[in-house]
């Protein structure tokens, strides 16, 4: 199966949802990934018609839509993966359902999870606490995602975006405490660069479990825009079967968003084909 390429849309910040997902499909993207907070810091104040209404301009746009991810990114809520209080684990695991919800609504499938700003260790609190507090929210969470038949896509991130889930060995485990189907892995190539393992080991090791993956370099651009060799990124990628979608995700902005979907799906289309993953 070909290669399935995405782009997440707050690259393209304040830009029509429309021509944004036009232009998307225009470079040759068939998937878009989207941020709750560039339809409302509230998944819960998102009405029915305006859910309907962008899950139809994916559509007519010639997309599909991967998901959701930076779940909790600038919510107001008081939302904490790794509180110890029961009520602020309750809201969270509320609140993330209202999120599968959404996803299901826009017609999406996979849900990121990140947000390291909603899930750092809190004072005194070991890592291994933090492990515990964040599987009891998850379970909490786990009926909705069943039900609406999307799956939670736990993200470990290095250490410069937080102090929680800083492997892919971890993010296997929080997975395997909150034991449910529509909970599994999501590897991103930022995040694992500043791990001990090379790329493509994490990879392997992790086949049984990733469900989604996201194409960046540490530099913050896309890939290809750095100095990342993806080669053997998308080798590994080609040897373990992966077939879900690899979505860009960047968060510098600066060379522009044109620039930045033409030269990462251009070069991510020639290593692909070097390595035999678009066949």
């Amino acid at each position: 199966m070909p290669a399935r390429y995405a782009i997440c849309n707050e690259l393209f910040e304040k830009r029509p949802f429309d021509e944004a997902f036009r232009y998307a499909r225009e470079c040759g993207y068939t998937g878009v990934e989207l941020a709750p907070f560039t339809m409302n810091t509230d998944a819960r104040a998102i009405p029915a018609e305006q859910r309907s209404l962008v899950r139809r301009q994916i559509a007519e746009a010639g997309l599909e839509c991967v998901g959701l991810h930076w779940l909790l990114a600038f919510t107001e809520g008081g939302y904490y993966l790794t509180s110890a209080d029961a009520e602020v684990q309750r809201r969270t695991a509320a609140y993330l359902a209202e999120l599968a919800r959404l996803c299901a609504d826009l017609d999406g499938r996979i849900l990121v999870l990140g947000s390291p700003k909603q899930r750092n260790l809190l004072p005194g609190m070991t890592h291994e606490e933090a492990m515990t507090h964040a599987a009891s929210v998850l379970r909490l969470a786990m009926p909705a995602y069943e039900a609406a038949g999307v799956t939670l896509a736990v993200e470990p991130l290095g250490p410069v975006e937080g102090d929680f889930l800083n492997t892919a060995d971890l993010g296997v485990e929080l997975m395997q405490r909150v034991d449910s189907p529509a909970c599994r892995l999501h590897l991103d190539v930022k995040a694992m660069s500043t791990e001990q393992k090379p790329i493509p080991q994490i990879i392997r090791e992790c086949a049984a479990h990733t469900v989604h993956f996201h194409a960046n370099d540490p530099n913050l651009l896309g890939p290809g825009m750095g100095e990342v060799d993806f080669v053997p990124i998308f080798q590994a990628l080609k040897d373990i079967g992966y077939d879900g979608w690899i979505s860009v995700e960047v968060f510098d902005y600066s060379p522009g968003a044109e620039a930045i979907c033409e030269q990462s799906l251009a070069y991510m289309r020639d290593v692909a084909a070097r390595t035999g993953l678009d066949q």
